[in-house]
Parts: structure tokens; sequence; C-alpha cells
């Protein structure tokens, strides 16, 4: 699997992703924002957490026009995976390729913490290794994570099993206790029509290794593997 972590001024996750994709990927490159050209052979692309130019505007507005940015759309019209993690998603949704947006948390507040969630479609290259409405525990990271979307859009994005994972408690179900950040339906993350695009708050590049609190977000980058 060819793959690369896109870099921005302010990105802080961008080691973590690159650390995780070394596991499953025998190729992997670091790409700076500023890049206006991509291998057209690129399996994944990830664009990782952290505070991509401050978070000055909104959060991922500025990095939603880095000129790498037209090289990812380019991409992912081609079905070429793409995977946005925190700011990451954040960036996705400013640029369109991802439906909705990410708001301050419900609470005015920042959030670090584990937290548990439920997977939600199965079906699709991110997740095909993870069992149906497993429940898995994941770190979240944000001041911006509280996702939104009009009615008719999230009417779209249910109707079409678009949602990738749901903040749940212990036990999988979706509760106001269990949303750490307002978001609409307890969604933690979202995929565009195709499948091929998924950005997520929490941080399954952060739950590699057991010692650190969780290994579940392991089998997300299993699930790549196994198609290449």
């Amino acid at each position: 699997m060819k793959s690369a972590v896109i870099t921005f001024p302010g990105s802080n996750c961008d080691r973590d992703a690159l650390d995780a994709l070394n596991k499953v990927s025998n190729k992997v490159q670091k790409i700076w924002h500023t890049e206006t050209n991509l291998d057209n052979d690129l399996d994944l692309i990830i664009i990782p957490g952290g505070f991509s130019f401050g978070d000055y505007l909104r959060s991922g507005a500025m990095a939603s026009i880095s000129p790498v940015m037209n090289e990812v759309k380019r991409l992912s019209q081609k079905g070429v995976r793409i995977l946005g993690i925190c700011n990451g998603f954040q960036i996705l949704t400013e640029c369109n390729l991802l439906p909705g947006v990410l708001l301050r948390n419900e609470k005015i507040k920042f959030i670090c913490r584990q937290l548990y969630l439920r997977v939600e479609n199965t079906n699709t290259d991110f997740t095909n290794k993870y069992k149906n409405r497993q429940i898995i525990k994941i770190p979240i990271a944000h001041m911006d994570g509280n996702y939104f979307a009009p009615n008719d859009v999230i009417k779209m994005i249910e109707d079409s099993n678009m949602v990738a994972f749901r903040y749940v408690d212990e036990s999988g179900n979706v509760a106001n206790e269990s949303n750490p950040n307002g978001s609409i339906l307890n969604i933690a993350g979202v995929y565009n029509k195709n499948k091929n695009v998924l950005g997520m708050m929490p941080h399954p590049e952060r739950a590699i290794d057991i010692n650190t609190g969780s290994n579940d977000g392991s089998l997300l980058f299993e699930s790549l593997k196994v198609l290449f």
C-alpha cells in the first residue's frame, strides 16, 4: 500500500499517523501543504489532526485552500481513499469533500479523553475488519468537534449509510450522556457518498497500542491494508 500524510503549519498528529501507517504500508510519504503534485498511484491520503494555521477564521478553513488540497480533491474523484482525522475532518468539510460542519463543542471547552464509539457501517474500505455495530474505545482531543448539518443533509447521510461512527456508552447505547461535544445524532464520523472519503473526530492513530489505552484503532488501518 502506498500512502501519504499531509502536514500543514500547526499539524501535530502527523507523526502519529505516520507511525500507524508504517505498520501496514510499505511506502509512506510525508507531504508538505504547498505541494502541487501528488503521485497518481497513491492508495491512501491522511489529513491528520492538530491546529492547522492556528485555527484562524474557522478550524480547517485556511488549510482547505492550501495548494495540496486541489490534488487531494483530484485524487478523491479517482477513488483514492482519503482519511481526515480531527482537524483533518474539519478540513474535509471546509473543502466540501464531506457534508456538514464542525462547530464549537457544546460546553465551549477542549475535551481530551478516551470514549466509546459504535461502528455503524462495516461494508467500507475503512471498517471491513470490524464487526457490525462493534463497540470500540478511541481517544478524542478537540475544541470544535460538534458535528452539524441541516435536516435534509442528515436525512441524506442516514439514508445513504454515510454515518461511520457514533458516540455511545460502554454498552453501545446512543444517549446524551455519551455525546461529548453535542454532535447531532451522536455522529462521530461520516463518509462521502462513494465511501472513499472518511472524516472522524476521534483519533484511531492514537489507539494502535494497548499500552496507550486501546488498540481498537488498529483495525481501521488493517482494513485498508487488506485491499492492496
